[in-house]
């Protein structure tokens, strides 16, 4: 009987970014084969920080020329979310969102298919800018591949202090609480963005009746509505209910089609997929808020209570 060859082991690391988003980008990528490394790199002068995410994992596999055994580590939720969760579903509805809108970037994402098909691919996320040697080395290589082509672009030297020179990529922060007065009861959710230049601005809302847990989900999602760009967001949350599930739960409730382990339709449906479409517009990275440890998340919560409060007393007169 022949004998079936086994796979190459591959390790690749990917990144992508733009600055500003969208506008001049670039992508990177460290392919590790054992001992041997190879870096690719490249650019593009009108694109999005997504586009550059995904053609960087594009070109990675694209360049192997035989079958591989790969694990990609990507630091883009939008990257990784999309092709081990979203997929399925886009593709069952003819490349269209829950929302009946087309997938955006589907050129890229209809090459990313192509790509995949001919590898075994292990997918795994990992935090950006934590001291990942080979992930900071893949944002390094896509930042120099962006600045390789701006060098190019203008004539003689780019001026210091040129927008060009301190462009930025959109980072915010988001800090979100909830309140509810009862269970249920009048609630109240807040929002807190904090951007680069540590501006802030603040998004909030009430509701006559409803739960802790999705006064908590509506917090959210106002403050990824709120966004004008798509961003690399770190949205904080104190609870564990959005945490748990927007990283671990979201993806099983949708293989599933929104049914619980035990069977049981999954609660706050509409509210979780309107979470799952404002993330697919950024990256997002969750971290767990302590209730008492930052001034943001506790003037988020404050918040989320004065509105609560005004809602019990409008139902009192």
């Amino acid at each position: 009987m022949p004998t079936t060859q086994p796979l190459t082991q591959m390790h690749i690391y990917t990144d992508g970014g733009c600055d500003p988003n969208p506008g001049p980008g670039g992508w990177g990528a460290v392919l590790i084969a054992g001992s041997q490394t190879k870096e690719i790199s490249g650019a593009a002068a009108r694109t999005t920080s997504n586009r550059m995410e995904l053609t960087a994992a594009i070109e990675a596999l694209r360049i192997l020329q035989r079958s591989c055994a790969v694990v990609l580590h990507t630091d883009s939720q939008y990257l990784y979310r999309g092709i081990t969760q979203w997929l399925p579903a886009w593709q069952r509805r003819g490349w269209r969102r829950a929302n009946g809108r087309p997938v955006k970037n589907l050129d890229l994402w209809q090459d990313l298919v192509c790509e995949v098909g001919r590898h075994r691919i292990d997918w795994r996320w990992v935090k950006g800018h934590s001291g990942n040697r080979y992930n900071e080395r893949a944002d390094q290589l896509a930042t120099e591949a962006r600045q390789r082509l701006l060098a190019r672009s203008m004539p003689g030297n780019v001026r210091r202090g040129s927008a060009i020179d301190h462009g930025f990529l959109p980072r915010i922060d988001i800090f979100v609480r909830a309140c509810a007065l009862g269970a249920p009861g009048p609630g109240g959710y807040a929002a807190i963005l904090v951007y680069a230049n540590d501006e802030e601005r603040d998004v909030s809302g009430a509701s006559r009746l409803a739960t802790s847990n999705v006064m908590e989900l509506r917090a959210a999602v106002a403050g990824l509505q709120a966004l004008e760009q798509p961003s690399r967001v770190t949205l904080h949350t104190a609870s564990r209910y959005v945490l748990e599930g927007a990283t671990r739960w979201l993806a099983e409730w949708e293989r599933r089609d929104w049914h619980a382990k035990d069977g049981k339709p999954v609660k706050n449906k509409e509210i979780w997929l309107e979470l799952a479409r404002a993330m697919a517009d950024h990256d997002v990275i969750w971290e767990p808020l302590s209730g008492r440890s930052d001034r943001h998340g506790q003037r988020a919560a404050k918040l989320a209570r004065a509105r609560a409060k005004r809602m019990e007393l409008s139902q009192s007169t």
